[in-house]
């Protein structure tokens, strides 16, 4: 109806009430306008146009660099973000990775009409080694600088030979001079405490004990955790044999403290396990791999706890006292010092192979941590908060060379602070367990848990800095994008 009539209608018709009006307002206040934040089931695009060939070239390719980075050491979110940055540089954008303790998986949905491919590959052996690690980053940097630039990337046939030269290739120097590289943290390690020149000759001697130990037993096959223990037992029987000499009336000039032979040890041996990469993959949402590599760092551990107590149960039982000093502290010189962080941080590097320009720089930056970390302990900070402090610089410098230089951030990172582990409060811990005195037993606990929480200090000091130096200095879109993808994060 036109007209008038119309007119009337509309100007008769009830207007909304007031309620109904400031229910819909609320509604509008309350009710959510944006899809949810976090995508659940709804990327529908695939990979069809990627032909079966070089779908399956490019997940073979994929899964060798992630077995790779995952065998010489690299974190599960690295290891995740470098695969997916990986395939998206030749045209896969649908793949998913997966990653175990002892396994790689990677899968590409190819559109509603043709089939998925759904590879795995198991990670068959660990071995610290940032020189292979180093060169698998470049050639992913190579690939993806390629692509990047407009420019069709490497063909992947060819990537492929080029990774099986990298990790075929053989080491930059011979084992002597990884064993050397041992030598030298164990002769870092007593200068922190202010031990003399014999004491260097005597923690050198024994660190290339326990290195040698180590490469024997696992060449026979024997289980780790037994060859952890066996390992741990040498310097802990070099340490009884100073303190039975001097029992006897024959002991060696400059041997102040027999115990820090213990202490060198358990250092040496703690650096090669996996604290850190279990708590960054804990803080990144790997909680299956957190926990697998959580499990075998409290069985190492617990290793070189039965080796060390073994030997100091004999030595009980012959009435021998390998108690540690209660006058046995860290600093000093502050020279020294520093010159005991640059020697620990450049042994590591020997002793994981790495590159020349990694050694130096993870030097300097591991002076510069022990000088924060002396710093925060004589501000009165505490060991762990001065610990933390320490680890936060060391993560920020590595990500910032790791950014501009290319060199590993993980080599880097875990070079400069092995000065910082707690091998002291350790071997402090497993001498109160085994002294039968039930007062003590308080006492062990809280070394245990000093122990623990310099480790977390470590880890969470590390991860920090990382981040905080991720925001500063900025990150690569396509690393970006992978990082995201990599925790589960909507593109």
């Amino acid at each position: 109806m036109t007209g008038p009539h119309r007119l009337a209608e509309t100007e008769l018709a009830p207007a909304p009430s007031v309620a109904r009006l400031w229910r819909a307002r609320a509604a509008h206040v309350v009710r959510g306008i944006a899809p949810p934040t976090i995508a659940l089931g709804t990327r529908l695009g695939g990979d069809a146009e990627v032909s079966q060939r070089q779908a399956r070239a490019v997940i073979d390719l994929a899964l060798r660099v992630g077995e790779a980075m995952l065998s010489t050491g690299a974190s599960a979110s690295e290891c995740v973000a470098t695969v997916l940055r990986l395939v998206d540089a030749y045209g896969v954008r649908s793949a998913h990775v997966d990653v175990t303790f002892t396994s790689i998986t990677v899968s590409i949905h190819r559109g509603l009409h043709e089939d998925p491919l759904s590879i795995m590959r198991v990670v068959s052996g660990r071995s610290l080694d940032y020189t292979r690690l180093e060169a698998v980053q470049r050639l992913v940097d190579d690939v993806v600088g390629t692509s990047d630039t407009g420019s069709p990337p490497l063909d992947v046939d060819e990537a492929r030979v080029t990774l099986q030269r990298v990790l075929g290739a053989p080491h930059p120097y011979r084992p002597w001079v990884a064993t050397g590289g041992s030598a030298l943290m164990g002769v870092g390690v007593v200068m922190l405490f202010g031990a003399g020149p014999l004491m260097w000759f005597v923690a050198a001697l024994s660190a290339t004990l326990v290195d040698r130990v180590q490469r024997l037993l696992y060449r026979a096959g024997v289980a780790a955790f037994f060859a952890q223990a066996v390992s741990a037992a040498v310097p802990a029987l070099i340490a009884f044999l100073i303190f039975w000499g001097a029992e006897h009336g024959v002991s060696l000039l400059g041997v102040r403290y027999p115990s820090l032979v213990v202490v060198s040890g358990i250092v040496v041996l703690l650096a090669g396990l996996g604290l850190l990469g279990a708590v960054q993959d804990a803080i990144d949402g790997y909680y299956v791999t957190a926990g697998a590599r959580g499990l075998e760092v409290v069985f190492m551990t617990l290793g070189i706890a039965v080796g060390v107590g073994t030997v100091m149960a004999l030595a009980r039982a012959l009435e021998l006292s390998m108690e540690v000093d209660d006058t046995l502290l860290l600093g000093g010189n502050p020279l020294v010092d520093g010159i005991g962080a640059l020697l620990i941080a450049f042994g590591f590097c020997l002793a994981t192979y790495a590159g020349w320009r990694t050694t130096a720089l993870a030097m300097i930056i591991a002076a510069l941590g022990w000088l924060v970390f002396t710093a925060g302990v004589g501000l009165g900070l505490g060991g762990a908060a001065s610990t933390a402090l320490a680890a936060f610089l060391v993560g920020a410098l590595a990500y910032a060379v790791h950014e501009r230089l290319r060199v590993p951030e993980l080599a880097v990172a875990t070079a400069s602070i092995v000065a910082l582990l707690p091998g002291l409060a350790l071997y402090r811990a497993i001498s109160l367990i085994l002294s039968d005195n039930p007062a003590v037993v308080g006492n062990a606990v809280i070394e245990f848990v000093s122990a623990a929480a310099t480790g977390l200090a470590l880890a969470g000091g590390l991860s920090m800095g990382g981040f905080f130096a991720r925001r500063r200095f900025g990150i690569d879109l396509a690393t970006q994008r992978a990082l995201r993808r990599s925790r589960g994060r909507s593109r």
